[in-house]
């Protein structure tokens, strides 16, 4: 086995490609497959190693192509579907909500729609309210689908393998801000069981649990805490269906401390869930109630104006852990500045400078 540093992109690509040269049924749909960006590049090139007859270019009518898709599926397809927006797959609530995710159960389990939806969620450069939504829980919410939502290319690799061997329709969902994440990825055919949160840093103080480039601010704050003496254990959810709890309650057991951060609204949210969850089996475990962090509970402004403190980031989770911790407002403070820097650097709607884009 050899690894090779490449980014989320391109894990999920080569993901793409090894299972699609293993197995002869998966087809790949989408609007834009023959555009050059492909997809953002996760489709480039796959049409040369796979067949140009496996890469189906699809009209812009996305209730149809899921449709297709969903047929495709019940006569022995795998078909992956890739959507440039999560916004896009509203025009197909329907048919993922009452086809795809009811057809095994009505049929007693003689069908089932082994289909991949990626879904492309993100922010930034006046997205506004219509482009940088992420709709995370609308789909977890619905029984007979899967929802993924990697962090890292090994993780991007192995689950959306794991996502196109699933006999279930999966909801694949990408964060554009973690494309340009990098890591060392294998060589080799990786599938990962979707089985739930990662504990990505260990910890002693406080247990942070976070989704997709979420994770990533976590992982900032947690840096930055370290230096003060105070050990995050951050666990990245990955899927948030099925969600396994067992990780998160070992964790919450050990610190007596638990934050949720995500990329969706506040109310109703996946940290409302964990947070739901964690209280009603680990309450003697706390040492203080549960915090949940979410974007505004308004639509996303266009204007970098309006932005200013509408997403969470790794200065608010700090903030948090410091007033779940009871930090002094002198030790706070020293905390908060440490921060400052960083924050100055980047406008506060782009992201990390290894972001390459465009979006």
């Amino acid at each position: 086995m050899s690894l090779h540093i490449i980014n989320m992109a391109q894990a999920i690509r080569d993901g793409l490609r090894d299972v699609a040269l293993k197995d002869p049924s998966v087809l790949f749909f989408a609007e834009g497959a023959s555009d050059p960006t492909s997809v953002f590049g996760t489709l480039k090139g796959l049409g040369n190693e796979i067949g140009h007859d496996r890469i189906i270019e699809m009209p812009i009518s996305e209730n149809a192509l899921t449709g297709v898709a969903i047929g495709a599926a019940l006569v022995g397809k795998r078909p992956v579907l890739s959507f440039h927006r999560v916004e896009f797959a509203l025009l197909a609530m329907e048919q993922i909500v009452n086809n795809a995710a009811k057809i095994s159960y009505i049929s007693e389990g003689r069908d089932s729609v082994p289909i991949v939806i990626r879904l492309v969620v993100g922010r930034g450069w006046g997205q506004g309210p219509n482009h940088s939504q992420s709709l995370e829980s609308m789909f977890a919410h619905i029984p007979g689908l899967k929802v993924v939502m990697p962090t890292y290319p090994a993780d991007a690799k192995g689950l959306i393998i794991g996502a196109v061997e699933d006999n279930n329709p999966v909801i694949f969902i990408e964060n554009r801000w973690c494309h340009y994440v990098e890591g060392a990825v294998s060589d080799e055919y990786d599938s990962l069981p979707l089985d739930g949160p990662k504990i990505v840093r260990e910890g002693r103080d406080f247990t942070v649990v976070a989704a997709s480039y979420m994770t990533l601010e976590a992982m900032m704050a947690a840096d930055v805490l370290s230096s003060v003496g105070v050990e995050l254990e951050v666990l990245d959810i990955r899927v948030a269906r099925p969600f396994v709890y067992d990780k998160i309650k070992a964790s919450v057991s050990k610190t007596g401390q638990l934050l949720t951060v995500d990329m969706g609204w506040r109310q109703y949210g996946l940290g409302a869930e964990i947070v739901s969850e964690i209280t009603e089996h680990c309450f003697s475990s706390l040492k203080g109630p549960p915090q949940r962090l979410g974007v505004a509970d308004h639509p996303t402004p266009s204007s970098r104006g309006l932005i200013v403190n509408y997403y969470p980031d790794a200065l608010d989770i700090a903030r948090s852990v410091c007033r779940s911790l009871e930090f002094s407002e002198s030790k706070m403070q020293t905390v908060l500045a440490l921060f400052e820097d960083a924050r100055q650097k980047n406008p506060i709607d782009t992201p990390h400078p290894a972001f390459k884009g465009p979006f």
